[in-house]
């Protein structure tokens, strides 16, 4: 619906009511939080107009003043990633097509009030001005907006005594697959990760641990559904507006009537099994045994009378001659004492 990491695209997420939003925090090379998900800005901004030389930089190694000037928008519907951009209404293409970089800050005051923040970072370089110092940074920016601590889920693993001091309400979220155990030693409570990681035995083992699992990136209804029916707490998704629209897992059937289709099934397949079985029988039934001059002659039943009459002599003829030869054998076997 609207370009990533833009402020539009957090005012639609609210629009839409979705239960929180995810957001990849970079600070400038003068020390403002601003959101990008790529290490360069070259994908979502016309970095490469404005400043060619510079593409390949790191992003958080502009000045904010220059972050300004880059438009964040235009790729969106250039690419249409999403195959969305032509479903905009006119106002809705105009808005997205003037994006700029967005601030932390300004997607707080957007999201403050009803929405839950997934929050994350990159990696600044080693040669940053802020290196040792931009958690500390971000979170003066988060409390400062007045968000309420427990609808933050913080994602990094790096610094978390140090949030926890100053940010004890966010929720400690982990984006690796550890044993429960070891999460609750490490005071986690939420878990995000990718849908493919996880398997209905894992959701499970989780939720008796009583820690809730955040699943990404789901965009089809289908597999929003087996995940809901699975226990999955949360899913991120570039579609919310089509989630949205699922109030109930589909196309899945209750498991009744699940187990009616299976045994209908099996009967369906016995009975098919037993006929072919009882029709082979009576077909091998029927089938009766000849000898060769029975065969002969039902042969003959289409040909000519004359031919039937020949076949009969050489039948006749050939009987005498196994006479005669019976004959001489038993001639014989008496001559000789037999």
């Amino acid at each position: 619906l609207a370009p990533e990491n833009t402020l539009m695209s957090f005012q639609k997420a609210v629009e839409q009511k979705i239960y929180g939003v995810q957001a990849d925090v970079v600070l400038s090379y003068d020390g403002v939080p601003f959101l990008m998900h790529d290490k360069t800005l070259r994908r979502t901004t016309n970095v490469e107009e404005i400043f060619p030389e510079r593409a390949y930089e790191h992003s958080s190694m502009f000045n904010w003043t220059d972050l300004e000037k880059l438009n964040a928008g235009e790729w969106f519907l250039q690419n249409d990633p999403f195959w969305t951009a032509g479903s905009l209404s006119r106002s809705d293409y105009l808005e997205a097509a003037n994006q700029s970089v967005c601030k932390l800050a300004d997607m707080l005051e957007v999201i403050k009030d009803n929405t839950s923040l997934i929050l994350n970072f990159q990696d600044l370089p080693p040669a940053h001005p802020y290196y040792s110092t931009y958690i500390n940074i971000t979170l003066e920016t988060i409390l400062a907006s007045g968000i309420r601590q427990q609808a933050v889920m913080w994602l990094p693993d790096m610094e978390r005594q140090l949030v926890r001091q100053i940010a004890p309400g966010f929720q400690q979220t982990s984006g690796l697959k550890l044993d429960a155990e070891r999460m609750r030693e490490k005071g986690i409570v939420k878990l995000n990760l990718r849908y493919t990681k996880v398997t209905n035995e894992d959701v499970r083992d989780y939720a008796m641990a009583n820690l809730s699992v955040n699943l990404y990136t789901v965009n089809e209804p289908w597999l929003y559904s087996i995940l809901w029916c699975a226990g999955v707490q949360s899913v991120t998704s570039d579609s919310s507006h089509v989630l949205r629209k699922v109030p109930f897992p589909i196309w899945l059937m209750p498991p009744d009537e699940y187990r009616l289709i299976w045994i209908t099934s099996d009967l369906i397949s016995f009975i098919i099994i037993v006929g072919v079985f009882i029709f082979q029988k009576w077909r091998l039934g029927s089938i009766r045994t000849y000898n060769p001059e029975q065969i002969m002659l039902s042969a003959a039943v289409r040909r000519s009378s004359r031919d039937v009459k020949i076949m009969k002599e050489k039948l006749i003829f050939s009987e005498i001659n196994n006479g005669v030869e019976t004959t001489d054998e038993l001639s014989l076997c008496s001559e000789n004492g037999y």
